[in-house]
C-alpha cells in the first residue's frame, strides 16, 4: 500500500510543481549544507538537467505504469498484482540514482568541512523527531500517526472510506511488522554510509575527486546500499513489511465500492493527463 500510496503522491507533486522541482530540490538540499555561490550555479545547473532527463525519458514510463494500473481498478486485485508496483517504483529509484550520480559527485567533491558538520547536524536534528515521533511515543502514539497517514493516503485515491474499510487499515496497522527501532538503526547506517563517503571525497583535491574510480565508485556503493541494505536483518523486515502492505492494499481495494473504484480510475486519469502535458511541453 505504501508503494502506491508513495507512487502516486509523486504523480501528484508532478501535477501541482513539477516545473518547480528543481528549485524546491534545491532548497531541500541547501537546507543541509547551505551551498556557497558557486556550488548553487553548479547545483542548479545539474538540477536542470536532471529534470530535462526525468520529463523526457521517466514521465512517459510513469503514464504507462498508471495506464496499467487504472486497467486493473475496476476489478479485484491480489497482493502479487499490488506488488507490481513497489517493484516498478523501486526500477525508478535506481533510474533516478544512477542518473544523479555524476552531479553528486562532482558537488560532493567541493563540499568543506563546515557544510558536512551542517550536514551531520541536520541528521541529529531529523533523528531527533524520529524518535520522539516513533520510538519514544507512546505505542498507541506511534500507531495513531501510521494509521492516519495510512488513510490520508487511501482516500487520496478512492475518496472517503467507510467504516469497515477504516476498521480493515486499523487492524492492518496493529498486526503490521513494522519496527521502529530497526528502522532507526538502519537509518542511521544509512547517514554514517552517506557522511563517510562524502568526507573522504571533499577531502581529495576537488578536480582529482570528480574524476577519480574511486569516488564515483563511492557514490554509486552509497545509493546502492540504500536501495539493498547489507544489514540482512533488514533486508528481510523490508520484504516482510513490503508483502504486508501488498496485502493490505490488495484487501482494502477488494473492500472499495463500485463507485469508489471509478473515483480510483478517475484519480489516475487525471494523472495521466497532467503527466502527458508535462511530456508534450518537453
Amino acid at each position: 500500500m505504501l508503494a502506491l500510496a508513495g507512487f502516486l503522491q509523486a504523480c501528484s507533486f508532478v501535477k501541482l510543481a513539477y516545473n518547480q522541482a528543481p528549485e524546491m530540490a534545491y532548497r531541500y538540499l541547501d537546507s543541509y549544507v547551505d551551498f556557497n555561490g558557486t556550488q548553487s550555479i553548479q547545483i542548479n545547473d545539474e538540477l536542470a538537467k536532471l529534470q530535462a532527463w526525468h520529463r523526457q525519458t521517466q514521465l512517459p514510463i510513469y503514464i504507462d505504469t498508471l495506464q496499467k494500473l487504472k486497467q486493473k481498478m475496476p476489478g479485484e486485485i491480489d497482493a502479487a498484482q499490488a506488488c507490481e508496483v513497489f517493484s516498478a517504483v523501486r526500477r525508478k529509484l535506481v533510474a533516478v540514482s544512477d542518473q544523479a550520480e555524476p552531479a553528486v559527485l562532482a558537488l560532493a567533491a567541493t563540499l568543506n568541512p563546515d557544510q558536512l558538520a551542517r550536514m551531520e547536524r541536520k541528521f541529529v536534528k531529523g533523528n531527533a523527531d524520529y524518535v520522539e515521533d516513533f520510538i519514544e511515543a507512546t505505542a498507541k502514539a506511534s500507531r495513531n500517526k501510521r494509521y492516519k497517514r495510512a488513510v490520508s493516503r487511501a482516500e487520496m485515491l478512492y475518496g472517503r472510506l467507510d467504516d469497515k474499510q477504516l476498521g480493515l487499515i486499523d487492524r492492518a496497522i496493529g498486526q503490521s511488522r513494522f519496527d521502529a527501532r530497526l528502522s532507526y538503526t538502519e537509518r542511521l547506517r544509512r547517514q554514517r554510509d552517506a557522511a563517510q563517503a562524502l568526507r573522504a571525497i571533499a577531502a581529495t583535491p576537488a578536480a582529482i575527486a570528480a574524476a577519480t574510480a574511486t569516488s564515483r565508485s563511492a557514490v554509486r556503493g552509497v545509493f546502492e546500499r540504500s536501495l539493498n541494505s547489507p544489514n540482512i536483518e533488514y533486508r528481510e523486515y523490508l520484504e516482510k513489511l513490503t508483502q504486508d502492505g501488498c496485502r493490505t492494499f490488495a484487501d482494502l481495494h477488494n473492500s472499495t465500492t463500485e463507485a469508489q473504484r471509478r473515483k480510483a480510475v478517475e484519480i489516475i486519469n487525471g494523472y495521466v493527463q497532467d503527466l502527458s502535458a508535462l511530456v508534450a511541453r518537453n
